[in-house]
């Protein structure tokens, strides 16, 4: 009867050491967070305040590993094949939406192989014309473009990112037809709006504020469902003609599926958290980001609607990877 006891109460136990830890000793080693762009982009800056601040809470250092190329799919796919133990993170972004129906097949699944933890940050894209066109209103530009079809054209950084499909939205659902001109790059993107050589462009907020301030470009609005604290003087789209017009560039945290659900909360916490704290606030909001901050469950229900959502743009405009 003592040995029957004793084997079970040692069982117990033994199944408790394989449970309980699992939290408590959460992380035992550095982590990394993974990053489907090069460093100084908008993803990068908004991982590295983000990654210090998981780095304060959680007592160990968050590395930034910055794997741009493959149209961000490179990054998800490394996070993806990682162990599911909740030291490999991916900074998801709403690409990784996009490609579930830009390209024809991808290495990864989205919503199968990746886990999501929490929303975290968004910037809007904003609506800029070069100053030799006349308009000065959304409105106007609709008009300017309905009278020269096909004549106007866009820049963005490439096909498929957010500047891209933003703006085709935009024609879809204003009835123009202002043509792409994707770029190799943000950088480039901006340089052909500045230079004059595309009129239009729907680059990210935070890529053309200053030049929008200095009025090297006449911002009409942006493409968020809401103003943006820092250019409060601009309307939405919707404001401006386009009823429940809403494109936003959005960064999240994601971890390999198979993350143990004690991880995934520990790790949402944190980031709920941190996004609470002054200085953190402070930083995103200088980079031009709005918090936000979900549980696991409201960003896997965010993320399927945006692949919705894009996947409807996407096929209308007909866009394929570069």
């Amino acid at each position: 009867m003592n040995f029957v006891h004793c084997s079970w109460l040692s069982a117990a136990i033994i199944s408790l050491a394989g449970t309980a830890p699992v939290q408590a000793q959460y992380p035992t080693k550095p982590i990394r967070m993974v990053v489907s762009n090069s460093p100084g982009g908008s993803a990068d800056i908004s991982g590295r305040i983000i990654g210090q601040k998981l780095s304060e809470a959680l007592g160990r250092p968050v590395v930034i590993d910055n794997r741009p190329g493959g149209g961000q799919n490179i990054a998800a796919d490394v996070v993806a094949k990682s162990p599911p133990d909740g030291h490999t993170l991916l900074l998801a972004t709403v690409a990784h939406a996009v490609n579930v129906t830009l390209y024809e097949k991808l290495s990864y699944d989205l919503q199968r192989d990746l886990a999501p933890v929490s929303l975290l940050v968004s910037t809007p894209n904003i609506l800029v014309v070069h100053p030799s066109v006349p308009a000065k209103t959304v409105q106007e530009l609709i008009a300017y473009a309905k009278a020269r079809p096909d004549q106007l054209s866009f820049a963005s950084a490439s096909t498929g990112s957010s500047g891209h499909l933003a703006g085709e939205l935009f024609n879809s659902m204003a009835g123009v037809r202002i043509t792409h001109v994707p770029y190799k790059g943000g950088s480039q993107a901006v340089t052909a709006l500045m230079g004059g050589h595309v009129l239009v462009g729907f680059p990210s907020l935070s890529a053309v504020e200053p030049q929008v301030k200095a009025g090297k470009l006449r911002g009409l609005a942006v493409t968020s469902a809401r103003r943006f604290p820092s250019v409060p003087h601009l309307p939405t789209l919707g404001e401006s003609g386009l009823a429940d017009y809403a494109s936003e560039i959005w960064y999240g945290i994601m971890v390999p599926s198979g993350t143990p659900r004690e991880i995934i909360s520990r790790l949402h916490a944190e980031c709920i958290k941190l996004l609470k704290l002054p200085d953190a606030k402070e930083k995103l909001d200088a980079a031009g980001f709005a918090s936000i901050g979900t549980t696991p469950d409201q960003f896997g229900t965010y993320i399927r609607s945006e692949i919705e959502k894009w996947a409807r743009v996407v096929k209308m405009s007909g866009a394929r990877p570069d």
